[in-house]
């Protein structure tokens, strides 16, 4: 009889049951009573699960490139139906069920998993576009089935609002198995063919038909869309991913076609403000250099040689007045003092004595000063203030 260690009999049941075809693939349901994440050192993660009927507990397990692939997180109280295959933890002993694949079943299980999946899209930033929309797109595309209503709303919409736009049509389904393949793959075909902005839509339908709307591929293929995208599923009630996803969200396509581009009307309305504000400029500006005009022109007339010259000529004219006025000034200052000398002059003038009754003598031509000149038979004249006489000295007195 063979004897085994432990984990050479957990090796080869782990090699039995993994042999087994019947326990590869294998689908199980159950409902989800405990998650354990773990995250490995290269970033991914992968989660230990517990799921239960009731009576019996089974343990599973979930690698990253499965974890990828589910677009949501499990949770406690989730119920499944999982695939996998049969292994055996051999330091344990323990079986469990590697998980493969994993679908929510019941009625809460679709909307939890929408709403996990939104969650994680709104962490990595998908929900952050709010582009603004070009006023004048030359190309508008159009997202959607080439054979639905939707198209045709739009078309007949965007014709008769602006005519000036072309339209090109990126047919996809939008509904069915493949849907949001071909819906992210045909929002980058309408980028590429250098659509200014994008309309995503379809004519209306219940949630369920809107789901190829709410995938992955088509959020990130709106996110990564280099021209801003108006999502219009035609759902009034709920928001789609790709409504989040989107730079503008509209219920209708007609609402959408509305917001692509602007009407006829509009633009008429734009075209007057802006001449209006035009003229405003014009004229502000005329005004502003009328007056910076007549700034310089002042400046440059007060510079010219008419302008010097007159100026010149004030100030000579000024300086002639000044200048007379104080040769005037100095001579009468010289009058006044003149007219002061020969008063002063004329009060000590000899003649001026003699009219009080003297008399000057004379011997000759000399005046005589002293009677020491003078002797005894001199002539003498005398002269008076009116006239004068000869007269001969008699006797010299010199004692006065």
């Amino acid at each position: 009889m063979a004897e085994y260690t432990i984990t050479e009999l957990n090796q080869k049941i782990d090699s039995i049951l993994s042999s087994d075809r019947e326990l590869r693939n294998i689908f199980v349901r159950g409902e989800i009573v405990q998650v354990n994440p773990y995250r490995l050192r290269n970033g991914g993660d992968m989660y230990f699960i517990t799921l239960t009927d009731k009576t019996s507990k089974l343990g599973a397990m979930i690698f990253p490139n499965v974890v990828s692939r589910l677009g949501y997180v499990p949770e406690p109280g989730m119920s499944v139906i999982i695939m996998g295959d049969i292994t055996v933890h051999v330091p344990n002993g323990a079986y469990r069920i590697n998980i493969t694949d994993m679908n929510p079943v019941g009625a809460g299980a679709s909307s939890m998993a929408l709403k996990q999946l939104k969650e994680k899209l709104r962490k990595a930033g998908v929900f952050d576009n709010e582009r603004p929309l070009p006023r004048l797109p030359k190309r508008i595309g159009v997202v959607t089935s080439k054979n639905g209503r939707a198209v045709n709303d739009i078309i007949r919409n965007l014709e008769v609002r602006y005519p000036l736009g072309e339209v090109y049509i990126s047919h996809t389904k939008v509904q069915g198995e493949g849907a949001p393949e071909e819906i992210a793959a045909a929002i980058y075909k309408a980028a590429d063919a250098g659509c200014d902005v994008i309309i995503v839509g379809r004519g209306g339908g219940g949630t369920e038909d809107l789901s190829a709307f709410n995938d992955e591929k088509v959020a990130y293929a709106v996110y990564n869309c280099p021209v801003p995208v108006i999502s219009a599923v035609g759902h009034q009630d709920d928001y789609t991913i790709c409504d989040l996803a989107a730079d503008r969200r509209e219920s209708t396509p007609t609402g959408a076609a509305m917001n692509a581009a602007p009407s006829t009307d509009m633009i008429k309305e734009w075209i007057d403000s802006y001449m209006r504000r035009a003229e405003t400029a014009v004229n502000r500006s005329l005004n502003t250099a009328s007056d910076r005009f007549s700034l310089v022109y002042a400046k440059l007339s007060s510079q010219s040689p008419q302008e010097m010259l007159k100026r010149a000529g004030e100030r000579i004219e000024s300086l002639e007045n000044r200048n007379r006025q104080a040769i005037d000034r100095t001579i009468e200052r010289f009058d006044s003092r003149l007219i002061s000398c020969i008063r002063s002059l004329d009060a000590l003038s000899p003649l001026k004595v003699m009219t009080r009754g003297y008399s000057l003598a004379y011997k000759g031509e000399e005046l005589i000063r002293s009677a020491d000149v003078l002797s005894e038979g001199d002539t003498v004249t005398l002269r008076f203030s009116q006239g004068s006489a000869e007269a001969e000295i008699k006797k010299v007195n010199d004692k006065g």
